[in-house]
């Protein structure tokens, strides 16, 4: 154990954060979350209009194709988001590292909102669409790192998984606001104006939040982990300890690999999967995507509740053999379904699957690292991982289907979500070994 550690254990407070403190900065910390995973899916939500507004005419999967390799440049930029922001994190807070990324995301989407069409501005129209989605993948690729960090370490030890859950019950929630814009748009306006304007109001809405969610930030207070260490004053060798922790860095990558990929294949890419391959229409595929959303959402308070009871490494495990099992089931029935009812069954089985990853994955990498390497810790292998398994597979997707062979995809997802098994069978149960000191 570092001094570090030794001082954040012994200056911890005991008994002294009431619930209604860890509440409060649980809301604080994911009002930012909430908004920045809207941001972020906004994109994968309104890609079925605007595509043919950066790109030129074409077939329809051509097109999306053209969108999902911009969504992909996101992710492929996430490692050195995650690498600026997490340094910035473990050495000025976990609330600056915040406050930054959400600056940085809302300034992208007003980009994005302003953006002539094509026909406007020819080849300059895809290239600015692809500058913003590169600063929302920086601002990314910092903030869940941040924010795991941030609320694994307000939770408290009792409900460590049940709050720490929260994470990714905003990130949903985000996800949900998006599709809930979509299917307001949808019924106001018609197709021909969503997709010649309408798909810019959610964008605008973004950059609207994010300023309304930074006031919501600023308040929130930094956490006892990080204050802790910044009053001792001591030179730390970021990258010396990085070093040090080898094991743990290829456990996080290797539980993002398939984690991610199945957690981006069910709830981002299953909306042009329903629309493309199932043959569902635009908005009957954005419904039946927010109704499993809604599911997913509310479940995630529940696993992690369970991980405070039976430990975050059995939840792992069960996501990998469940998710094993039943990927190319679950997605091979859904390419051949027109019945709405069974395609949200089968899409809420497969999110709730993958709720025993989601619901404590932030909190289980947080657990592993000491505060001052943490963010980095976590979000350096998490976003190398996610920008090139997790963030690919929409990419990989209609590359597969491009090419007449979508069918792989399904065991491309489950290969990686074995190997995640794998990973979480090797691993430490982090609720009996947690490196986060705070009572």
């Amino acid at each position: 154990m570092s001094s570090i550690e030794v001082a954040e254990s012994a200056s911890a407070p005991t008994g002294t954060r009431s619930t209604a403190w860890r509440i409060k900065a649980i809301f604080g910390g994911s009002v930012g979350n909430l908004v920045e995973w809207y941001d972020w899916y906004v994109y994968s939500s309104f890609s079925l209009y605007f595509a043919s507004s950066f790109f030129p005419k074409g077939d329809q999967t051509a097109q999306l194709l053209n969108a999902a390799a911009v969504f992909a440049a996101g992710f492929l930029v996430r490692p050195i988001g995650s690498w600026l922001l997490g340094s910035y994190a473990d050495k000025h807070g976990r609330r600056a590292a915040l406050v930054m990324s959400m600056i940085m995301m809302g300034a992208c989407s007003l980009v994005i909102a302003v953006i002539p069409d094509y026909s406007v501005i020819g080849f300059f129209a895809p290239v600015l669409l692809v500058l913003a989605r590169v600063g929302q993948g920086l601002s990314v690729g910092g903030e869940y790192a941040a924010s795991a960090t941030y609320l694994s370490e307000v939770a408290g030890k009792k409900r460590r998984g049940f709050f720490g859950s929260f994470q990714y019950v905003t990130l949903i929630l985000g996800q949900l606001l998006a599709l809930l814009t979509a299917v307001v748009l949808q019924n106001v306006m018609s197709i021909e104006d969503l997709t010649a304007w309408g798909w810019r109001i959610p964008f605008f809405i973004s950059a609207i939040l994010s300023v309304l969610a930074l006031f919501v930030m600023l308040k929130i207070e930094e956490t006892e982990s990080f204050t802790v260490m910044k009053s001792k004053n001591k030179i730390v060798n970021t990258w010396k300890i990085m070093a040090e922790h080898p094991k743990e860095l290829v456990i996080v990558l290797g539980l993002t690999m398939g984690g991610s990929l199945g957690f981006y294949t069910f709830s981002t890419y299953i909306q042009q999967f329903l629309a493309n391959t199932a043959g569902f229409s635009r908005q009957d595929a954005t419904e039946i995507a927010t109704v499993a959303m809604v599911f997913f959402m509310f479940a995630q308070p529940f696993f992690g509740w369970v991980s405070d009871k039976v430990g975050r490494k059995p939840l792992l495990i069960a996501f990998g053999v469940m998710a094993t099992l039943a990927t190319v089931p679950i997605m091979t029935a859904l390419s051949d379904t027109h019945d709405a009812i069974t395609a949200i069954s089968l899409v809420t089985l497969a999110l709730l699957i993958q709720s025993c990853y989601t619901s404590i994955s932030g909190l289980y990498k947080a657990e592993m690292f000491p505060a001052e390497i943490r963010a980095l810790g976590v979000g350096l292998p998490y976003a190398i991982g996610v920008s090139v398994i997790g963030g690919t597979g929409p990419f990989v997707a209609l590359l597969f289907k491009d090419q007449g062979h979508e069918s792989l995809y399904y065991w491309y997802v489950t290969f990686f979500i074995a190997l995640s098994l794998i990973t979480a069978i090797y691993a430490r149960d982090m609720k009996a070994h947690s490196k986060i000191m705070e009572d």
